[in-house]
């Protein structure tokens, strides 16, 4: 008969340890989402972004001011930000106001983007060096804000905003934030 060794019970209790952690991962309520800790405060400047050919430009006060906003941040670069762009452009049309930050891009092919496939943004900015995303606590592109009338974020949706995600998500935070 083979003696018991400590190593032998290894496997079993990284296994089930593994298995637990991707079983409480799968359960969460919205795997997608990162943790924001600009959740509850108010929207960092804008100050620093630059204007985008001469598309309406983006400055402070529009954060602070008029009903709740989304504030997205997108690149011509990004294919994840090609896949939500028609929810963008559905919820502009339904009235929602979109203010765009364009991330690390090249001018040029920014407003190419926008040409090819429409421009759901009130307005626009250019954050090319990255600066006023670092404020914001960005992951990566795309990314949307929702910002209340007071100028205070909040929710965060890391990712592209999908049909599903549009509906289950971002449309009753919109709807939360108005309150």
């Amino acid at each position: 008969m083979a003696k018991f060794s400590p190593l032998m019970a290894l496997p079993p209790v990284l296994f089930v340890g593994l298995a637990s952690l991707f079983i409480f991962g799968m359960n969460r309520e919205d795997p997608n989402q990162l943790p924001s800790a600009k959740a509850g405060k108010d929207a960092p400047s804008i100050a620093r972004v630059t204007p985008l050919g001469d598309l309406a430009p983006l400055d402070d006060a529009m954060l602070r001011t008029g009903g709740v906003k989304l504030v997205n941040y997108w690149a011509s670069w990004c294919a994840p930000c090609r896949a939500e762009h028609p929810q963008l452009e559905t919820m502009a049309g339904e009235g929602v106001t979109i203010y765009g930050i364009n991330y690390k891009d090249k001018p040029e092919a920014a407003i190419g983007f926008l040409n090819e496939l429409g421009n759901p943004y009130a307005a626009i900015g250019a954050d090319e060096p990255g600066r006023t995303a670092l404020e914001w606590g960005l992951y990566g592109v795309p990314e949307t804000y929702v910002v209340n009338a007071e100028g205070e974020i909040t929710y965060r949706f890391a990712g592209p905003i999908t049909v599903e995600i549009m509906d289950k998500y971002i449309k009753p935070e919109i709807a939360k934030a108005a309150e």
